[in-house]
C-alpha cells in the first residue's frame, strides 16, 4: 500500500500523471504517476525492464508519452526534446555513458552549452577553467583536456556526473551513477548530493544497489512492468519492502554458495606489467594464479589497474610482459582470438562499446564468438547456432521477445546476460569477468551470481573484478586487492573484512580518505 502522506518539508516540483508509453509489442509505462520532490533525493526503483529508464527518458525529453501528462511546478508541459526539458532545468545523468570519445573532457562538458565571447567563438580558455573546477569539486583530477575515449569507464562516469552538474538543473536525473565508481568515490558523490539539496536541487535517482538507496534517499517509488507497485517516504524503509514491491517476494538469496572440491591450477599470471603512456607501470608485477572450480575477486580502487590486468591476458596490449599459463602450459598465443581458442573468455566492463554490437540482432550476438562451433565445411547452421543461443537465453533468463530483435532493444540488465551468454558459448576454462553485476538489478543479480557458482561447481574458474564489497566478500573463494597496479593483499573469504579490504585498497592515494585508510592498513 502506498504511503502518500509525505512530509511538507520538500515542495513538488515536477509531477507526472498517468504517463502510458507503448512501443511496438511492448507497454513500457502503464498509467505510471510520480512526484519530484525539491531539495531531496526521489529514489526510483524496479527490476531491468520495469520503465524505470523510459520514464526519466520522458521526463527528460528524450521520449513523449503515448498518453499521460507532466506538469512543472503545476503548470503542464510538453517535452519534444531534450533541449526543451532543459530549458525547465531538467539535466540527466545517462547509464549508457553520452559522451564524445574523441573530444576533450571540457568540450563534452559543455557540448551544446559552448561558453562563447560575445556569442562568435569558443571560449575554450574559460570552458578548461570550469571544467577542473568541477573535477576538484568530485575529487578528481582528471584533466580537461584530456581525450574521453583514453578515460576509463569509471573516470567517464564522473565525466558525465560534472556534464550534468555544470548545467546547473534544477532536477536531475541520475540513472546508475555509481554503476562504474568504487566505494571511496560513490562516498564522494553522495556530498556532492547532500549539497545539491541544499541547494533546493530535486534528484531522481536510480540505482539497484538497494543499501546504498536506503542510504540516499528522502522518498522511494517502486516500478514493476511499468506500473507503480510503492510509494512513499523512504522513514522506516527496508530492503525487504523495496524486494517485495520489485520483485513479489521477500528477497532472492544470492549469497548461497554452492559446496564442491577445487581441482588443478587452471591459470597462472608472473610478473605481469604494463606500462603507463605517462610513465611508470599501469599493472606492475602482478602475480597470481587461480584452480578449476575456483572464484577469485579482485578489488580496488578507479585506477588500480584490475582492467587493465584483464586486457593483458586477453593479449590487448602487445607491450605487456610477463608469463601467463593455461592448464600448466604457456599461453603464447598472441591474439584476442589465439586465446579464446585456449580457453579464455573476457567479459568488458563497457558492455555497450566492447561486448556487443549495437546494430545486430540478440542471436548473432551471442554467438559471434563461437562460430566456428555451428560451422561445418564452411557453411553455418542457423539451426544448431538458434538452438545454442535458445538453450542460452532460457539458462540465464533473458527477457527478449524474439532473439532476432536488435540486441539495442534490450534493457541494460538483459543486455549484460547476453555479453554472459557470449562468453559461455565458447565453452572456456577461464572466464574473465570485469564488473559483472554492472547496471544489474536484484533479480538479474542473483540469477547471475547464482550461474557463477553453478559454473564454478562444473569446474570452471572464474576471476572477477568489483566494486561493490558485498559482491566481493559473499562470491569469492579468495580475494586479490590491487592499488596502484599492484596486488597489495590477499585473502581468504573467512579471514577478510571490509575494513580491511578497504585501507588495502587505497594504499598508495593520497586524498584525506585515502589516507586515513592507508594509516588503518598500516596499522592492521
Amino acid at each position: 500500500m502506498n504511503d502518500l502522506s509525505y512530509s511538507e518539508e520538500h515542495k513538488i516540483g515536477l509531477t507526472v500523471r498517468g504517463a502510458t508509453k507503448v512501443y511496438p509489442g511492448t507497454l513500457a509505462l502503464n498509467e505510471a504517476d510520480f512526484d519530484v520532490r525539491l531539495g531531496a533525493v526521489n529514489v526510483l526503483v524496479g527490476e531491468n525492464g520495469a520503465g524505470k529508464s523510459t520514464l526519466m527518458k520522458v521526463i527528460a525529453g528524450v521520449e513523449q508519452l503515448t498518453s499521460g501528462e507532466i506538469a512543472v511546478d503545476g503548470k503542464r508541459v510538453r517535452f519534444a526534446d531534450t533541449r526543451a526539458a532543459a530549458a525547465y532545468g531538467i539535466g540527466i545523468v545517462f547509464q549508457e555513458l553520452n559522451l564524445f570519445p574523441n573530444m576533450t573532457v571540457a568540450d563534452n562538458i559543455f557540448i551544446a552549452r559552448e561558453k562563447t565571447r560575445g556569442g562568435v567563438d569558443i571560449n575554450s580558455r574559460s570552458q578548461r577553467a570550469e571544467a577542473a573546477s568541477l573535477m576538484k569539486r568530485l575529487e578528481h583530477d582528471i584533466s580537461p583536456d584530456a581525450l574521453v575515449g583514453e578515460l576509463s569507464i569509471g573516470e567517464q562516469q564522473i565525466v558525465e556526473i560534472a556534464k550534468a552538474l555544470a548545467q546547473d538543473a534544477r532536477i536531475l536525473i541520475m540513472d546508475e551513477p555509481t554503476s562504474a565508481l568504487s566505494a571511496a568515490e560513490v562516498e564522494i558523490l553522495f556530498r556532492v548530493i547532500k549539497d545539491l539539496k541544499k541547494s533546493g536541487v530535486g534528484i531522481i535517482y536510480i540505482s539497484h544497489r538497494l543499501e546504498e538507496l536506503i542510504r540516499i534517499g528522502d522518498y522511494i517509488t517502486v516500478l514493476r512492468d511499468g506500473c507503480i507497485t510503492g510509494s512513499r517516504s523512504m522513514k522506516g524503509v527496508e530492503v525487504s519492502w523495496i524486494v517485495r514491491n520489485m520483485i513479489g517476494a521477500a528477497s532472492k538469496d544470492f549469497s548461497k554458495s554452492l559446496t564442491h572440491q577445487l581441482g588443478a591450477e587452471v591459470f597462472r599470471a608472473e610478473d605481469i606489467c604494463l606500462p603507463s603512456k605517462n610513465g611508470g607501470l599501469v599493472v606492475d608485477r602482478v602475480s597470481m594464479s587461480l584452480r578449476s572450480g575456483e572464484i577469485v575477486g579482485i578489488y580496488g580502487l578507479m585506477g588500480a589497474g584490475r582492467s587493465e590486468f584483464f586486457e593483458c591476458i586477453m593479449a590487448q596490449h602487445p607491450v605487456c610482459t610477463g608469463k601467463f599459463y593455461v592448464d600448466g602450459k604457456p599461453l603464447d598465443e598472441t591474439s584476442v582470438a589465439g586465446r579464446i581458442e585456449r580457453g579464455i573468455a573476457l567479459i568488458p566492463e563497457d558492455r555497450k562499446g566492447a561486448g556487443l554490437v549495437q546494430i545486430l540482432p540478440i542471436r548473432e550476438n551471442m554467438s559471434l564468438s563461437s562460430l566456428m562451433k555451428f560451422t561445418r565445411r564452411g557453411h553455418l547452421s542457423l539451426k544448431k547456432e538458434g538452438e545454442a543461443v535458445a538453450d542460452m537465453v532460457r539458462d540465464l533468463f533473458i527477457k527478449v521477445a524474439s532473439v532476432e530483435n536488435p540486441v539495442s532493444s534490450l534493457s541494460g540488465g538483459n543486455q549484460q546476460k547476453v555479453v554472459i551468454g557470449k562468453a559461455l558459448m565458447t565453452n572456456p576454462k577461464l572466464l574473465l569477468m570485469d564488473e559483472p553485476s554492472r547496471g544489474i538489478d536484484i533479480g538479474a543479480k542473483a540469477e547471475v551470481f547464482q550461474e557463477m557458482r553453478k559454473l564454478a561447481a562444473d569446474g570452471l574458474g572464474i576471476l572477477f573484478v568489483t566494486s561493490d564489497l558485498e559482491e566481493v566478500m559473499s562470491l569469492s573463494d579468495r580475494i586479490l586487492v590491487m592499488s596502484k597496479g599492484r596486488v597489495i593483499r590477499e585473502f581468504t573469504q573467512q579471514e577478510a573484512t571490509e575494513e580491511q579490504i578497504i585501507a588495502a585498497s587505497a594504499v598508495g592515494h593520497t586524498t584525506t580518505s585515502q589516507k586515513t585508510a592507508e594509516n588503518t592498513e598500516l596499522q592492521i
